[in-house]
């Protein structure tokens, strides 16, 4: 009975935030722009009266209320109708999201595997060169900026040498720096956060008494250390997912990357409110959506955050 009310409390706070969302998005983005004006930009001889007819067809001349009814109304249906521009806005994002999760997975997937050992391993020679490299490296790896490192990788990798595609979505080749990219920063911030963890697992009174006993310091770190601060560790990296996928919109445009990112900016650049809405609200959803399976996963695991709730 707790968890089911910790779970509706969860889906209530959820739906909450994405209403939350939604309205605003709504709402700012009508400061963006008039799309009559950037549909006749290059016509010279347009006058106010053209440009009145226009947000008429457009529906732009009906009250905020109205519209934004409209779009929930889409949006609960999924037929997002269509972009001022570019067509069905529903193909729009079935061509886009695949490529920016597959991006956001293969760049997680990739930073784990790193940031996990090198944090381990930092942890269990605290103080010692190693962990003072490991520490070095990934405060370099926070202080580059994302489009920074995606330029260096690219003038390195694909301009220089020649190995990999400078842009574009041509298959695996293609999807290396781009994930590459994404995934420097997040080791750097994940490879600090397994350290500590695993520092605060080494000072329980549990692993002092696992050594105690003569435990081989292997099992000492995988099998009770590790696993006690695995909890935290999943949390963490799926609340970090959750907003990576908002956040990868600039490596996206870097590389020319065809995905919700792209989509959401070259929306903006066109003013083209009905598919900047979907393609915002599409992703805060997911945001929303992935946060709620992460605390939804936590409590099952730990039922203290249940008691806490």
């Amino acid at each position: 009975m707790q968890q089911l009310t910790f779970f509706i409390k969860r889906l209530i706070q959820a739906a909450f935030v994405a209403f939350s969302v939604t309205l605003f998005v709504a709402f700012a983005i009508r400061f963006t722009g008039d799309p009559a004006v950037m549909m006749t930009q290059e016509s010279s001889n347009v006058t106010e009266q053209d440009l009145a007819m226009i947000r008429e067809s457009l529906g732009l001349n009906a009250p905020f209320y109205s519209q934004y009814l409209g779009f929930m109304k889409n949006l609960i249906t999924g037929e997002l109708g269509n972009s001022f521009f570019r067509g069905p806005i529903n193909e729009l994002i079935r061509s886009a999201l695949p490529s920016t999760l597959i991006l956001a997975m293969t760049s997680m997937l990739i930073s784990i595997f790193v940031s996990v050992p090198l944090g381990i391993l930092a942890a269990t020679k605290q103080g010692k060169w190693i962990d003072q490299l490991i520490r070095i490296l990934s405060l370099a790896g926070l202080s580059f900026p994302n489009f920074w490192l995606a330029m260096m990788l690219v003038l390195i990798f694909s301009i220089t040498l020649g190995w990999l595609p400078v842009s574009g979505y041509n298959g695996i080749a293609s999807l290396i720096l781009p994930s590459l990219t994404v995934a420097i920063v997040l080791t750097a911030v994940n490879v600090r956060l397994v350290r500590t963890a695993m520092l605060d697992i080494f000072s329980e009174q549990y692993i002092m008494v696992a050594r105690a006993k003569g435990l081989k310091e292997r099992v000492v770190i995988y099998k009770h250390a590790l696993r006690n601060s695995a909890i935290a560790l999943i949390t963490f990296f799926g609340l970090q997912f959750g907003n990576l996928i908002g956040g990868i919109v600039v490596v996206e445009r870097v590389f020319n990357w065809p995905g919700m990112g792209s989509l959401a900016l070259d929306a903006i650049a066109q003013r083209d409110y009905p598919l900047l809405q979907a393609s915002v609200c599409i992703l805060a959803m997911l945001i929303v959506l992935v946060n709620l399976v992460t605390d939804m996963a936590y409590s099952l695991i730990d039922p203290r955050i249940r008691v806490k709730s």
